[in-house]
């Protein structure tokens, strides 16, 4: 059978005929755009964080790895708090709450942290937030996604993301620059993101016409789903704990490098996001998640020993590629989410599970 050639632009082409009918097409654009901010303030939050809480509350390495366990402690809650929200709200609703609750954490962190207890309290909401968006995102991609290219759908909207990314670290870059590290306001600009990307998930119709009573699933037949969550969920703690602390609080990189390592890491996840997606539905997850822990084990040792085997500034050089290289690959988890809606036994398990 012949094989239809692909461009590189046919990678972000939507196939109109059947995505135009009723409100799909619009829906699309919706997501994309709610993607687009939600990379923005996901980004300016992130990029600054270390630095944040390196130079304004002094915290050293080991106050900054005990400040994971509440920064996660919504990870381990997210099960009690999505059956809740299941009972009551459709994934585009749930989204807009997260994105709700981010601006909030946001906001509070750069205006209204004076000591350590209210500045717990701010990123436990923004990390409630963005642990149920982890919930829904994927599930509602796969809502607007035609059967059998569910992953180049995420990709794509994982390219929207990374768009969103570059503008918001972009902005930080220039006022960093321009202002210096003005927190206050560069959180502001994330909650604002936030809030935008929140409408815009209100405005999406699809499966407004599904009731929202729903029950969490737990079933021995996701089992690998659910161990391949946990590993995610380590993984992502190394990138966002231990990989920005080496660079942070050993090497001294401020808040503009910082945010120009996410620039260029988004930069090249606009065109690896989608292709991505495409190898996903080519040749399937389990390779591509393989692949993706086998670089992790490289990556990790590079951030422990760079700068024992390296000699300076090459281990910096070298530190800044692993760290680009490893946020790129977080558009890996798209496998995780096509993964299980191959073997969910109802479209409607999705979220639940």
């Amino acid at each position: 059978m012949q094989k239809k050639k692909r461009n590189l632009l046919s990678t972000f082409k939507f196939s109109k005929a059947s995505e135009r009918s009723g409100e799909m097409y619009s829906d699309i654009r919706r997501a994309v755009i709610a993607t687009f901010f939600f990379g923005a303030a996901g980004g300016i939050f992130l990029t600054t964080l270390n630095n944040y809480l390196a130079d304004v509350h002094h915290l050293d390495a080991a106050a900054r790895g005990w400040l994971e366990f509440p920064r996660e402690l919504p990870g381990f809650l997210i099960m009690l708090v999505s059956g809740v929200l299941l009972t009551v709200m459709r994934e585009t609703q749930m989204a807009a709450v997260a994105m709700l609750l981010g601006a909030i954490g946001a906001l509070g962190m750069g205006l209204f942290s004076p000591g350590m207890t209210l500045l717990l309290t701010w990123i436990i909401i923004w990390s409630l937030g963005d642990h149920i968006n982890f919930v829904v995102e994927g599930v509602i991609g796969l809502r607007l996604s035609e059967e059998g290219a569910e992953g180049r759908r995420l990709g794509q909207l994982g390219g929207a993301r990374n768009l969103g990314t570059i503008v918001g670290v972009g902005i930080i870059f220039i006022l960093a620059k321009m202002f210096g590290d003005v927190f206050g306001l560069f959180y502001a600009i994330a909650a604002g993101a936030s809030l935008l990307a929140g409408l815009y998930y209100l405005k999406i119709n699809v499966g407004k016409g599904d009731p929202p009573a729903r029950r969490m699933v737990l079933k021995k037949k996701y089992a690998i789903f659910y161990a391949i969550s946990a590993l995610f969920g380590i993984r992502k703690q190394i990138f966002l704990a231990f990989g920005g602390w080496v660079l942070v609080s050993m090497h001294g990189v401020s808040v503009s490098t910082v945010a120009l390592l996410y620039f260029i890491a988004a930069a090249v996840g606009i065109v690896i996001r989608p292709l991505l997606g495409e190898v996903i539905d080519w040749i399937g997850e389990r390779i591509v998640l393989a692949a993706d822990e086998i670089i992790i084990i490289f990556v990790c040792m590079t951030y422990a020993f760079a700068s024992n085997i390296f000699p300076k500034p090459l281990d910096l050089w070298i530190l800044f590629a692993a760290y680009i290289l490893d946020n790129v690959l977080f558009a890996l988890r798209i496998a995780r989410t096509t993964y299980l809606k191959k073997i969910a036994d109802d479209p409607n398990e999705i979220t639940s599970t």
